[in-house]
């Protein structure tokens, strides 16, 4: 087929993605049609230019369901995101069609493994709470208690969720001299991999019990949702720090609220929510010992580029009939 003739159509579902993984599909005979509008007014638009395109990179954004397949046509043959996760696919719609899914979960680990030592940190050591006492000119440091943080320095980790993203959390924390990490999954990883961590795969409730930080680095499943709720607060040491990086559904966010404003648990560091956008009048907000982010954990350049760039790849390669390099199933 003639390069001026291109084999196939692609929807891009967001105008910032990375021009560079743009440029690729060009480059590789696709023709580009690319969502314009920011969410979420973009449904329209979407479901308006995705007809009779051959493949889509998606944006997370947006729910693919059948609606939207159904707008694309029959010839819609692969989709790929550039994220790691894909609950706002409705994966049987999907998969009832033989449609290929890719997603780019390795690109995304080592930025938000970072955010996730960040927050430890900084709800660990009262970031928000100090601040506050500077906007409000209650600077204390005549006292000798004033602001006393907790250590991280021979403490146990816990991680609920021990994928990529899990054990490049534990690898970050390995240098800060932690005691041990425990980690809670279905199946227990590699051997070789808990020695070198230092990990021991536990159950749910020694994890909550023994750990002195808890980072939920899981996926949002059914048996997930909630998990993270009085029950389990009440479970946790009264020293201990709970952070998420993963779904903001993981957590009962009333039953959260009541343990740190109680001092049931020490503190939190959040960086997802539920929902999301989190309304600024939310009672968390309102708590010194709750640090809230705005989901910005894969929010860094190079991070960005390549889950862009593999997200191109996956399509290339569904399009062509050949494996995905990063399939989400």
């Amino acid at each position: 087929m003639s390069s001026t003739q291109p084999a196939f159509k692609v929807l891009i579902g967001h105008p910032d993605v990375p021009t560079e993984a743009i440029d690729l599909l060009r480059a590789n005979n696709c023709e580009i049609v690319q969502i314009l509008s920011e969410p979420p007014q973009n449904r329209i638009e979407l479901l308006e230019k995705i007809k009779g395109v051959d493949a889509a990179l998606w944006n997370s954004r947006e729910t693919l369901n059948a609606q939207v397949l159904i707008a694309a046509g029959p010839q819609f043959r692969v989709v790929s995101t550039m994220s790691s996760g894909i609950n706002f696919i409705h994966l049987d719609e999907l998969k009832k069609r033989n449609i290929p899914l890719g997603s780019t979960p390795k690109m995304l680990s080592i930025a938000v493994a970072d955010l996730a030592v960040g927050l430890l940190i900084a709800a660990a050591r009262r970031f928000e709470e100090a601040r506050r006492k500077i906007d409000s000119d209650q600077w204390e440091n005549f006292r000798l208690n004033w602001l006393v943080g907790q250590d991280i320095q021979g403490s146990t980790v816990g991680l609920f969720g021990f994928g990529a993203i899990g054990q490049a959390i534990a690898q970050r924390l390995a240098g800060f001299e932690i005691e041990r990490v425990l980690y809670t999954t279905r199946s227990r990883v590699d051997a070789k991999i808990e020695e070198k961590l230092n990990a021991t795969k536990v159950d749910f409730d020694v994890l909550l019990a023994e750990s002195d930080f808890i980072v939920i680095a899981a996926p949002l499943t059914p048996e997930t949702q909630g998990i993270f709720n009085a029950k389990a607060f009440n479970k946790m040491k009264k020293n201990s720090v709970l952070v998420n990086i993963a779904r903001g559904k993981l957590v009962n966010q009333d039953d959260l609220y009541e343990a740190l404003k109680s001092n049931r648990i020490f503190a939190a560091g959040l960086d997802v929510t539920d929902p999301e956008p989190l309304p600024p009048s939310n009672k968390l907000l309102t708590l010194d010992n709750a640090v809230v982010l705005p989901h910005i954990g894969y929010a860094t350049e190079r991070s960005r580029l390549e889950a862009a760039i593999l997200a191109a790849q996956n399509i290339l390669c569904g399009l062509h009939g050949k494996p995905m390099p990063s399939p989400a199933y």
